[in-house]
């Protein structure tokens, strides 16, 4: 058999210079090859071209919007709008790229208020589908009539005069789009069906109908009787809602406004309260009145949401931010889907805020369903909560199970039941007496200190070396795991020495290494708040020196052969080096040093939780080697750590079974129980994001469903 081998090497076989062709010489692209290209970068679905119209219509100041769609828009779309039309004399370069009525210099972009401003829509869907534009202006006597091809005016007809045609019309214009894509047949072709291009149709409509008040809109498939949406002109945004989602929807609905003159923002929000459970999220978002999506935003408001809703409940928001243009730039996303703009995450945060405090305070009319422990009860009964309190209670577990409880008659299976009672034991009930705290479940979680409010108000971060830092953390995010700390149940300590505790999420239990997260709280914690922090004040001051001192000798203690470290030298090293930087670390750690050396102050990060003085002297000694000032951003994320190592839980050592411990130690012990359970751990379900390297301290010990399969092999 003879074998015939090619004598050119294969694609991506790297080949000497010797080797090649001669250059080929570098031409520019046809125009008609660069316009198409343009036009596939804009309009890649039918929506993104129906987006482009409705925005081009309601800029143009029209009341009314009527649009009609066959086969998902691939046939046709055509929108008709009353607006102020378009002159006879501007239709000739109506579709020729880069033709606006909205900008006039470069420096225009820093002011746009308008949807369109590139003026490449019509020249886009001209170079891949059959365009026909009808308009008449309130000057005009007539409407006139052009078919575009190309970007250019086309005749009707072969044979027939390309200039537009005097007809009958009403004033404004109607743009109709035939057999979009028709010249792209690979993009056409990539379109599954055309019940789910009307179903993306309808749903960008919908938004835009929402948004858009005093503008009254129709949409409906081609041949059908009645319009699939319609929306009145005189509708109030809760009633639109109503009309394009349902009733539910807008009679759970919390209305906002939120103004801040600092990041020149004015935002207004119709969002649902904790009644609302869905199974996806569903986010209107308006920027600048232009509908675009944001990741960023969504996610943090859903992470919001996490503490008010059962476990899989998604909400239902609408939210228009107005930013000074300034400050906004919408010309980074071809179809304009996304837009930058300053301060993004102060603004985000704000709102966060402003939604978990209504969440909080505005929803006092949460059903609940109940049921009887009695043997003999049949029936559950409804109860009403008429208010909901404050703080961690709110979003504990057994108020998100409730809320949404509903009665059924299916029942679900035995392996998926997920089984949260606050009345069943924890693990530290089963322990032997010795070494459970006194009934710590019952104690309340107080360090026994008394707080002092002050009128100060919180400084905003501007640092960009914070912002870098706080982004590193989102970018280790690991979802799966932040979603299973905002939705666990705490189940106990299981061994306080090696720092572990149960916690169940769903059907799942998992031992957590509760030091490695408290130490990744504290420092995203320490990021959060930067700047802000409160301060814990000694009464009287204490000594630095001596402070100090007591850590070197503690570090001495553990390495006593250590001769490459001069001890005698580390204190007055230490003491210097933190007395020279006591003002910045006043004024961004709330550290405070007297001139003679006294601490007078050390961080509060956390209400209801005292960190164990006992760490004190190591803290403050290891703030001279191990923090890096020659640098501000490593001195920061050094710092922070430090400090978040200051506040994670100590280890103490295994309780003695027989009695005999010490008091002081089993009083600590019992602190640090009450601590764990309810202040440490409710404040991870809050806040924390669960970066990758917390996984290392997180296993999975049982799974319900997986249970259930090894006992069906038995």
């Amino acid at each position: 058999m003879d074998v015939h081998m090619s004598s050119s090497p294969p694609r991506g076989t790297k080949r000497k210079a010797d080797e090649l062709e001669p250059p080929r010489r570098i031409r520019a692209l046809h125009q008609d090859v660069v316009n198409k290209i343009a036009a596939g970068e804009i309009i890649v679905a039918p929506v993104h071209a129906l987006k482009e119209l409705i925005e081009n219509a309601v800029d143009a100041g029209s009341t009314s919007l009527e649009i009609v769609v066959k086969d998902g828009g691939l046939k046709l779309l055509q929108i008709t709008d009353n607006g102020s039309g378009i002159s006879k004399d501007d239709l000739p370069i109506l579709c020729e790229r880069f033709t606006t009525s909205k900008l006039k210099a470069f420096e225009d972009l820093q002011a746009i208020g308008t949807y369109g401003f590139r003026g490449e829509a019509l020249a886009s869907i001209s170079h891949i589908a059959h365009l026909a534009v009808t308009t008449k202006t309130a000057d005009s006597s007539c409407a006139w009539k052009a078919h575009y091809a190309g970007g250019k005016l086309t005749p009707a007809k072969a044979g027939q005069n390309a200039d537009p045609k005097a007809c009958a019309g009403r004033q404004g214009t109607q743009i109709t789009v035939e057999d979009l894509f028709y010249n792209v047949p690979t993009r056409r072709r990539a379109f599954r069906s055309s019940s789910e291009e009307y179903a993306k149709i309808a749903d960008l409509v919908g938004k835009y109908a929402v948004h858009c008040q005093g503008v009254a809109f129709s949409c409906k498939k081609h041949g059908d009787s009645g319009a699939g949406i319609a929306v009145p002109a005189t509708a109030s945004i809760r009633d639109r809602i109503r009309l394009t989602h349902n009733n539910a929807v807008a009679n759970d609905l919390i209305d906002f406004q939120l103004t801040n003159e600092q990041y020149g923002f004015k935002a207004d929000a119709l969002v649902s309260n904790a009644n609302h459970s869905a199974k996806r999220t569903t986010f209107l978002l308006f920027i600048n009145h232009r509908s675009v999506d944001s990741s960023a935003i969504k996610k943090a408001v859903e992470q919001t949401y996490a503490a008010f809703l059962p476990k899989g409940g998604k909400p239902f928001v609408y939210l228009s931010l107005e930013i000074d243009p300034a400050r906004v730039d919408v010309n980074v996303h071809p179809t304009k889907r996304e837009v930058n703009f300053l301060n993004e995450e102060e603004i985000i945060e704000l709102v966060c805020d402003d939604i978990r405090q209504r969440l909080g305070k505005v929803d006092t009319s949460r059903t609940f369903m109940t049921q009887s422990l009695l043997s003999g009860a049949k029936t559950p009964t409804i109860s009403k909560l008429n208010t909901v309190p404050e703080g961690p209670s709110a979003s504990s577990p057994a108020l998100q199970r409730s809320a949404t409880m509903q009665s059924s008659t299916r029942k679900p299976y035995e392996n998926s039941l997920v089984r949260t009672d606050a009345k069943t034991r924890k693990i530290t009930a089963m322990l032997p007496q010795a070494q459970r705290a006194a009934s710590p479940s019952r104690e309340l979680a107080s360090d026994g200190v008394e707080y002092e409010y002050t009128d100060k108000e919180a400084t905003i971060c501007r640092l960009t070396t914070i912002k870098e830092l706080r982004a590193s953390v989102r970018e280790c995010m690991h979802n799966e795991l932040t979603d299973t700390f905002a939705n666990h149940t705490f189940v106990g300590i299981a061994d306080a020495t090696r720092r572990i505790a149960a916690i169940q999420g769903g059907v799942r239990l998992f031992l957590v290494d509760y030091g490695l997260v408290s130490a990744e709280y504290f420092y995203q914690l320490g990021l959060t708040d930067f700047g802000n922090y409160g301060a814990i004040r000694f009464n009287p001051p204490m000594s630095l020196h001596d402070l100090v001192g007591i850590g070197v000798a503690q570090a001495k203690a553990l390495e006593p052969d250590n001769v490459a470290i001069e001890w005698d030298n580390v204190v007055p090293a230490v003491v210097n080096q933190l007395i020279s930087r006591k003002d910045m670390l006043s004024e961004y750690f709330a550290l405070e040093i007297s001139a003679d050396g006294d601490l007078l102050t050390i961080p509060l990060l956390l209400k209801g939780y005292m960190p164990s003085l006992a760490k004190l002297p190591n803290f403050l000694l290891r703030l001279g080697p191990h923090v890096d000032w020659t640098d501000e951003k490593g001195c920061f994320q050094s710092f922070l750590r430090e400090l978040a190592s200051f506040y994670t839980p100590e280890a103490l050592p295994a309780p003695l079974i027989e009695g005999g411990e010490d008091e002081e130690i089993a009083e600590r012990r019992r602190h640090l129980h009450r601590a764990v359970e309810n202040v440490l751990f409710p404040a991870f379900k809050a806040r924390l994001v669960a970066t990758k390297g917390l996984l290392k301290g997180v296993i999975e010990v049982a799974n319900l469903k997986g249970l259930y399969r090894i006992f069906e092999r038995c």
